[in-house]
């Protein structure tokens, strides 16, 4: 029987990532398993638009605003569940980056027995569709994958 001792669940604070997220934390109770709780930063900004560029210190503020934005929902996530399941221990982290490319370096640096991820995200069911994080993380990950449908 699969008994995972690191799971991965990927988050973009939506709905859908909340679920993925509710899965992990029933298989980690069975388990006793570690939860790693991730957030990637998509490195694409568009740092011009038509004839307005930002300078390179507004584009630096504002990753680092929005990294500083993900480490306060992470931890607000993690005390969430942490007092209402004491025995459950859960390690947050976010990077900067591909996405997808992210969520593997995080799978193979904590040495991550199965990703929970959910099969929408905030970009809806175009993206997915189109070749979206959840695809790519599906065909390239070394571990186990359970999607959560939403």
């Amino acid at each position: 029987m699969f008994a995972p001792k690191k799971i991965l669940v990927p988050t973009d604070f939506s709905v859908y990532a909340d679920n993925a997220l509710k899965q992990a934390i029933d298989i980690a109770k069975q388990n006793k398993s570690k939860i790693y709780l991730f957030h990637a930063i998509d490195d694409g900004f568009q740092q011009c638009s038509v004839d307005y560029c930002l300078n390179e210190g507004d584009v630096r503020k504002i990753y680092k605003d929005s990294i500083e934005s993900a480490m306060d929902k992470l931890q607000h996530e993690a005390k969430k569940i942490t007092d209402s399941q004491a025995d459950i221990e859960i390690v947050f982290d976010t990077a900067r980056g591909i996405p997808y490319e992210e969520i593997l370096k995080e799978q193979e640096a904590k040495g991550i027995d199965l990703i929970v991820i959910a099969s929408h995200g905030k970009t809806g069911i175009l993206k997915n569709l189109l070749g979206g994080v959840v695809d790519k993380v599906i065909k390239r990950a070394k571990c186990q994958v359970l999607l959560i449908r939403t």
